[in-house]
């Protein structure tokens, strides 16, 4: 956020052509990401409607392109419905879906600064290792906690294989570091988180995030309602964890493998039980 002395200078006090152009190189890149009256309600809200804009965006084309692939897929008898193969596929399709939204969505927003991207060095890498760590930790934390209180959580839908487990686990640990984790971490804190930032500090900017990040995984939860609300709670407290590595990471695929890695790490818990 910049700043705003509130006063404006006297024509003596302007900056001089030369001063402005020496002024201009340094101040390009801090002009391509600033807004208009970033402190203003209006701003906030305008911001707030984008980020609920780019999820629903998000959700209608990944509902409209998932069917249609998986039916062409079952009728070229690539796939049978009831099966592994298919509900991986529809996994796999259903987050092409978003990040195909989010792409567009940059591009019609021409806000691409928003995905901030780099390959990792070999230090963020132990990062990313360390973060999936923590994220595990604080899942069991977190069940722990609300066991003692005699609450439990639902069951995502995503981890119920329509085959044999064994194999479907095995590979959903590939596809949660390739597909899931990422395309997720690009919607929720690149673009939404991203956008949040522009018009909020980043406390709030990650917590908004988070919410809706939580929110939007309650239809995929199966149980009791106060189940389903303690999985969301749980996701939430996730999602602020990841939020925070990218606003101190400036790196998306940091989160993103994280995310990724966690989710492989649930999926290899779950095989090793079988």
């Amino acid at each position: 956020m910049s700043d705003d002395p509130g006063v404006r200078p006297s024509d003596t006090d302007r900056p001089t052509t030369a001063e402005n152009a020496a002024d201009a190189s340094g101040g390009a890149a801090a002009d391509a990401d600033a807004t208009a009256d970033p402190d203003t309600p209006v701003n906030g809200l305008v911001r707030l409607a984008l980020a609920a804009f780019a999820v629903v965006f998000a959700l209608l084309v990944a509902s409209a392109v998932t069917n249609p692939v998986s039916s062409l897929a079952v009728s070229f008898g690539v796939v049978s419905e009831g099966t592994n193969a298919f509900q991986i596929l529809q996994t796999v399709v259903q987050f092409g879906g978003f990040l195909l939204a989010t792409l567009g969505y940059l591009a019609l927003t021409s806000e691409w600064g928003l995905l901030r991207l780099d390959r990792p060095s070999a230090r963020e890498g132990g990062l990313i290792v360390t973060a999936a760590i923590g994220l595990l930790a604080l899942q069991y934390s977190a069940l722990f906690v609300l066991a003692e209180i005699g609450v439990t959580t639902g069951q995502n839908v995503a981890v119920v294989p329509a085959g044999d487990p064994a194999t479907y686990y095995l590979a959903m640990i590939v596809v949660s570091i390739l597909v899931v984790g990422p395309v997720e971490e690009f919607l929720f804190r690149g673009v939404v988180q991203g956008g949040l930032r522009r018009a909020f500090d980043a406390a709030p900017a990650i917590l908004l995030a988070s919410l809706i990040f939580g929110l939007i995984h309650f239809p995929a939860v199966a149980g009791t309602d106060i189940e389903r609300l303690a999985y969301v709670g749980v996701v939430i407290g996730l999602g602020c964890v990841l939020g925070y590595l990218y606003e101190r990471t400036d790196n998306i695929l940091i989160p993103g493998l994280a995310h990724g890695l966690y989710n492989a790490a649930i999926y290899a818990v779950l095989w090793a039980g079988v």
